[in-house]
């Protein structure tokens, strides 16, 4: 029975984000930096809808997280992106959901 085998260890050549990400051994640029950049959107929505005065910020960061892990779902190659991007559109969603609570999109900017 012939089985395809992929070496275990890292080259020399590979990052530890592409030895993470890339698990089907082809490079994925857009879709590694979809992920990374929903990550990011995420976290710093996670983390700014704690503070009501950063509202804006949260919910903003929160929708463009939730756009690109649509977006990033839709194009993606390999299962770990797809977990990344639940994550990273998970944490976006919540708190672009905290950031609409606290003030939402405008509040405050526009007059109301």
């Amino acid at each position: 029975m012939a089985q395809s085998t992929q070496p275990h260890g890292r080259s020399d050549d590979q990052s530890t984000w592409a030895t993470i990400v890339r698990n089907d051994g082809k490079p994925h640029p857009l879709q590694d930096t979809l992920a990374g950049i929903t990550l990011v959107l995420g976290l710093i929505a996670i983390g700014t809808c704690g503070f009501r005065s950063l509202h804006i910020l949260a919910s903003w960061t929160g929708l463009f997280g939730i756009f690109s892990a649509i977006w990033g779902q839709y194009i993606s190659a390999t299962t770990t992106e797809r977990f990344l991007l639940v994550i990273g559109g998970g944490a976006a969603a919540v708190g672009f959901g905290i950031g609409l609570a606290h003030g939402g999109l405008l509040g405050g900017v526009v007059g109301y």
